[in-house]
């Protein structure tokens, strides 16, 4: 097996098998995130306390790209920092787009390195970044209630 194959067996099991599926009772954050030019969208809700994300789920449909990167991304993320996930998803939003940068989160090794290769199809970057776009929103989003 190459390793364009267990990207895409990667991708594909999150698809058939998503993880963190569903919604976090007494979420800090709800938020949506559409693809219109797909029609992907995508509901998260986030736990968050002291700074760290102690649950995340998503709920949502569309293309096997956004729903495995929504999967992988609740895993990801969940008891980390805050400060630890904008890095993760600077990192994460260099790397689908073919971006040069320096990776302290994400490895070869890592399941999230699977989505590379959508750097070379240009409209699916917007689904790999559905849910992630969503969550940084929902996260400065809470982080600007916060400081008022």
């Amino acid at each position: 097996m190459d390793l364009d194959d267990l990207y895409q067996e990667i991708i594909l099991e999150h698809y058939k098998q998503p993880k963190n599926q569903g919604v976090v009772p007494q979420a800090d954050i709800e938020i949506e995130g559409r693809n219109p030019f797909c029609g992907d969208e995508i509901k998260l809700t986030l736990k968050i306390d002291d700074g760290v994300i102690k649950d995340v789920k998503f709920a949502g449909s569309g293309c096997a790209i956004s729903q495995a990167s929504a999967s992988l991304m609740t895993e990801h993320i969940k008891g980390k920092k805050v400060s630890e996930v904008k890095e993760l998803f600077q990192e994460f939003a260099h790397m689908v787009r073919g971006e040069e940068h320096e990776h302290h989160h994400i490895d070869e090794m890592d399941e999230l390195s699977a989505f590379h290769g959508v750097s070379a199809y240009p409209t699916r970057v917007k689904c790999a970044m559905l849910a992630w776009n969503a969550m940084k929103e929902g996260i400065e989003r809470e982080l600007q209630k916060h400081e008022k």
